[in-house]
């Protein structure tokens, strides 16, 4: 069970991270080019959301239930804080991928919002443009890479 979460998990986050470089170049192209938001940008918002909604129940499923690292560094947490690799799988990997599902919630929120539609693409491209830095910080690239080979 755990692999195949774990696969799912994996696969999911290259849609997901494809998706959003598409709604933040779409934003920064809207913005510089003055076009109108169109309900197509707003669907596009909320598929993201849903996509990371998506992602994140099935990082919770692996962090709560079937991970060994993390089940190896709640057995002792203070000894996992002082090993790197425990340290990101239990604290680091998972804050900064809340923090981006926060952003991503707050991009779709202004989506759905009564602006004027330069100041969508701009507050979406700066939500999204941080909720990417915060996944490309966190995403465990050894295991990317293992999972293009794969």
């Amino acid at each position: 069970m755990y692999t195949t979460i774990l696969a799912l998990h994996s696969i999911l986050r290259w849609a997901l991270l494809g998706l959003l470089i598409y709604v933040f170049v779409r934003s920064i192209t809207g913005l510089m080019h003055k076009r109108d938001f169109v309900n197509g940008d707003r669907k596009q918002a909320l598929f993201l959301m849903i996509l990371a909604d998506l992602n994140l129940l099935l990082g919770f499923l692996l962090y709560l239930v079937f991970s060994p690292l993390t089940k190896a560094a709640f057995n002792d947490f203070g000894a996992a804080m002082k090993d790197s690799n425990l340290r990101f799988w239990a604290v680091e990997h998972i804050a900064a991928m809340l923090l981006a599902i926060v952003l991503i919630h707050a991009a779709y929120s202004i989506a759905k919002k009564p602006l004027e539609s330069g100041q969508k693409f701009k507050k979406i491209a700066v939500t999204t443009g941080a909720a990417l830095l915060f996944i490309l910080s966190r995403i465990p690239w050894e295991a990317a890479r293992l999972d293009l080979v794969w």
